[in-house]
């Protein structure tokens, strides 16, 4: 993994006043002494010269006025380091958090082409109506290996498609297979960006966003964050008039340009967070405004088939150990339910297969 420069201020070095004023103090001391080894010499030099008696190692000491005028310039220099760093407004419990990103996080990265070629395959193999956007990420993954980023960077997904489908699982999936931190959020939950973003304060909930929260646990600056059921946000207006709503707090962050240089509302100094990947899902777009779906062209994605609600049930039983015969109990079950719509959702067929793991690991019957 490669660091990464996150936290955009100048930290100010470790001296302290005190140091400062030795360093100075022993620097003046040897400005004097160095002036009485010229005097010494230009007498050594004189024709006759005059005696100048035996060396000796010259003593200085500093004066008070000296020692005084010597602590005034190192605490007006303590003082426009502080200023020069962007952090003199935090408090020190601020301070310490941030302390963790001074030298930068790690960025994950694919080794090879190759790699990102089997992550694309083992997406399309448990979620093949996921494939268009299964192909805008191995489209990704191989052009950061190719050129050489840093780091995995994905372009911001917008997943269109009917509810049940698994948008939210296939990016849960995707954070796992490239090893990525990830975080979920509900947007009918948090329809507002401050737990996302964070809150400056003077607000009753101010702090630092979940985003900022899961860099500093994890030290990793190129996470994936899931937004679910993004169209469901709303909009959230403060009662000075300002706007707060997810999806305008979102949009500074879905542009590299912006994104590279973005300010916390709650700690207010600028991080690069150009590194961050973003996937949203919607089950429609017209509440969406203009501004993000310019930024994030939908995606879109088509219902479920009996095919594939069957082929998941079988590959997922069998991963989790399923008996055959549970397999084709939830097998029957989905394709009962086929007609011209979309039968059941994934979401019903993984509780059915959760029931079925239950069931096998309990107790039989006698």
């Amino acid at each position: 993994m490669l660091r990464h420069k996150i936290l955009l201020v100048k930290y100010p070095s470790d001296q302290t006043q005190k140091s400062i004023e030795l360093r100075l103090s022993e620097h003046l001391k040897n400005l004097r002494r160095a002036m009485i080894h010229v005097e010494l010499d230009a007498i050594r030099d004189e024709d006759p010269p005059r005696p100048t008696g035996p060396e000796v190692d010259i003593i200085i000491k500093l004066e008070d006025a000296d020692c005084r005028k010597i602590a005034r310039r190192a605490k007006r220099l303590i003082e426009r380091r502080e200023a020069a760093s962007g952090l003199a407004h935090l408090r020190k419990e601020d301070r310490d958090r941030l302390a963790a990103l001074r030298d930068g996080v790690n960025l994950i990265r694919l080794p090879s082409e190759h790699r990102a070629d089997e992550i694309a395959a083992e997406l399309h193999a448990e979620y093949p109506w996921m494939a268009p956007a299964t192909e805008v990420v191995w489209h990704a993954l191989r052009k950061s290996v190719r050129e050489g980023w840093p780091g995995i960077r994905l372009p911001p997904l917008l997943l269109d498609g009917p509810p049940g489908i698994g948008k939210s699982t296939w990016a849960r999936h995707l954070a796992a297979a490239l090893r990525m931190p990830s975080m979920s959020v509900e947007a009918t939950v948090e329809n507002a960006s401050f737990g996302v973003l964070g809150c400056q304060r003077g607000w009753a909930t101010a702090g630092p966003g979940r985003l900022l929260q899961l860099i500093l646990q994890e030290r990793v600056g190129n996470p994936i964050v899931v937004i679910d059921e993004l169209e469901k946000a709303g909009r959230v207006t403060g009662t000075n008039g300002g706007s707060y709503d997810l999806c305008g707090g979102l949009l500074p962050l879905l542009e590299p340009a912006t994104a590279s240089h973005w300010t916390c509302p709650y700690f207010q100094v600028p991080f690069d967070l150009g590194q961050v990947s973003w996937v949203m899902t919607v089950n429609a777009t017209r509440p969406l405004p203009e501004p993000l779906l310019s930024r994030c062209p939908p995606i879109r994605l088509p219902h479920l088939t009996t095919r594939d609600l069957t082929g998941f049930a079988r590959r997922q039983g069998a991963r989790r150990g399923l008996s055959d015969v549970g397999i084709e109990v939830i097998v029957e079950a989905i394709e009962a339910s086929a007609g011209p719509v979309q039968p059941i959702s994934l979401r019903t067929v993984m509780r059915m297969i959760a029931r079925a793991e239950t069931l096998e690991a309990g107790p039989r019957q006698h």
